[in-house]
């Protein structure tokens, strides 16, 4: 059987850190034949790590000679470069977020559809053991119907000090995009991603713009801090359920803080760490798992369902309409902080 040649668009961190090993692990299937970066000094010290044989000096070389893309760019260039890759013929797995606008998701969604090659986002969290585990409990409709979802991804003081990520017009936000978009993923996966029908937000820069920060994870400009560092959002779906989220690079907690909350009608779901509570003979019990099913890397599980469904073998775990709600509700939770007014979708 042939390989599935697979190359690599951006080579910063998150390709070198997860894409890239996770295929290479998979090298009786997969064949990563080069990389391409606009930094074509940095992308032959990635081709030479890694012995990586090819060093593109345009996308459209790499196109043509792959059967799938990973695209590891900024959020702004993940449309114009998936659209591109998918009109020359390759399967695309791009990082989160889908795309900068829904509109841009939109058109990606169109491109894949006319080109009849398969598309998704990197949205790796749904990948983890405590998610897989906690979507059979809700396949299992063991807590009832989904009422009332609470959303935490809080780090404290850790805004990114490295790339482009306070960078508004290369990324298009900043907690909430970059970091709040794997929760809140997860958390509308779990529940079915039902239609979310109205969408109130509001979003803060003002710690990180504070001279003088303390922050773990670096340095960065608050003269030049372009983004939000802290959001909070509620919505409504139409089957009735609510959702609380609240993102922040940046909080003045104890500690991080991951949490994906489900309070349905006849129990609750709490994924990290994963707890089913219940009431029953007159008591009120939470249940943990002694052992999960091991996952020995999100990242790798994540690849190897990419190229499992690149050579038509099983479905994608992340659908490409299940990205798109994600970047809707973020384009509407920054839309409402905007003009201070709930967004009806």
């Amino acid at each position: 059987m042939s390989l599935l040649k697979i190359g690599i668009v951006g080579v910063g961190g998150i390709a070198v850190s997860r894409h890239i090993p996770a295929l290479l692990q998979l090298a009786d299937e997969v064949e990563i034949i080069g990389v391409y970066d606009v930094n074509i000094a940095r992308a032959k010290e990635v081709s030479s790590q890694f012995r990586i044989t090819h060093v593109f000096h345009t996308m459209e070389e790499l196109f043509q000679q792959a059967d799938a893309v990973v695209i590891c760019t900024p959020n702004k260039f993940h449309a114009e470069i998936a659209i591109a890759a998918l009109e020359a013929g390759c399967h695309v797995l791009s990082e989160k977020p889908m795309a900068m606008t829904s509109k841009e998701c939109m058109e990606m969604i169109t491109a894949a559809k006319k080109a009849q090659k398969h598309l998704s986002v990197a949205y790796h969290y749904r990948f983890m053991k405590e998610a897989q585990a906690a979507k059979k409990i809700m396949m299992a409709k063991e807590i009832g119907k989904p009422m009332v979802v609470r959303v935490q991804a809080l780090r404290r003081r850790k805004v990114p000090g490295w790339g482009v990520f306070t960078n508004k017009e290369l990324q298009g936000g900043g907690s909430l995009i970059d970091y709040g978009c794997h929760l809140l993923d997860l958390s509308l996966w779990l529940i079915g991603n039902p239609k979310a029908t109205e969408v109130t937000g509001t979003t803060y820069n003002a710690l990180s713009k504070t001279p003088d920060q303390v922050n773990e994870w670096g340095q960065f400009s608050h003269e030049n801090f372009e983004v939000d560092d802290h959001v909070t959002a509620y919505l409504r779906f139409e089957n009735g359920a609510t959702m609380l989220v609240e993102v922040s690079w940046s909080a003045n907690i104890e500690q991080d803080q991951e949490t994906v909350s489900i309070s349905g009608d006849e129990g609750g779901l709490n994924v990290f760490p994963l707890k089913v509570n219940y009431a029953k003979h007159g008591m009120l019990f939470t249940s943990k798992a002694d052992w999960i099913p091991p996952v020995s890397d999100p990242g790798f599980e994540q690849a190897k369902n990419f190229v499992n469904v690149c050579l038509n073998r099983e479905e994608p775990i992340v659908k490409w309409e299940e990205a798109l709600q994600v970047s809707e509700i973020i384009e509407s939770i920054y839309k409402s902080n905007d003009e201070r007014k709930g967004i009806q979708l």
